[in-house]
C-alpha cells in the first residue's frame, strides 16, 4: 500500500511548489491534536530525512515520516471545491472516526 494523490491534488501541489521556487515534494503526516486525537500536517520538503518513505503520485513526490506512516498507509489526498470553499481532503482508510469539524480523526488501537 502507498499514499497517493489525485490528479487535482498533484496539480495544486505542483503549482504551489513552483511558486515557492524550490523543494523536493510535499510531506504529509499526523500529529496528536484536535478533539478526536490526531490531525494531518502538510509541508514542503527541501531535504529527505532518515526514515522517510517516499512515494510518487502523478509526478509529485509525497514524503511520509516513519512515525506517521502506519496512520497514513492507503490514504488518498484530493483537492476539492465545494461552493466557495476549496482545500485538500484526506481519504484515510485507517481513520475510524472524525470530529464534527473534520479537522481531526482517531484510529482503532
Amino acid at each position: 500500500m502507498s499514499v497517493t494523490l489525485t490528479e487535482r491534488a498533484a496539480l495544486k501541489m505542483q503549482r504551489s511548489l513552483a511558486s515557492r521556487g524550490k523543494g523536493l515534494g510535499i510531506r504529509l503526516g499526523v500529529k496528536t491534536s484536535g478533539c478526536s486525537g490526531m490531525s494531518y500536517v502538510m509541508e514542503f520538503v527541501d531535504e529527505v530525512q532518515e526514515g522517510d518513505q517516499c512515494f510518487e503520485s502523478h509526478g509529485m513526490t509525497v514524503i511520509i515520516d516513519a512515525r506517521s506512516l502506519p496512520y497514513m498507509m492507503g490514504t488518498e489526498l484530493d483537492f476539492v471545491r465545494e461552493g466557495l470553499n476549496e482545500g485538500f481532503k484526506f481519504e484515510n482508510p485507517n481513520a475510524k472516526s472524525s470530529c464534527g469539524c473534520g479537522e481531526s480523526f482517531s484510529v482503532s488501537a
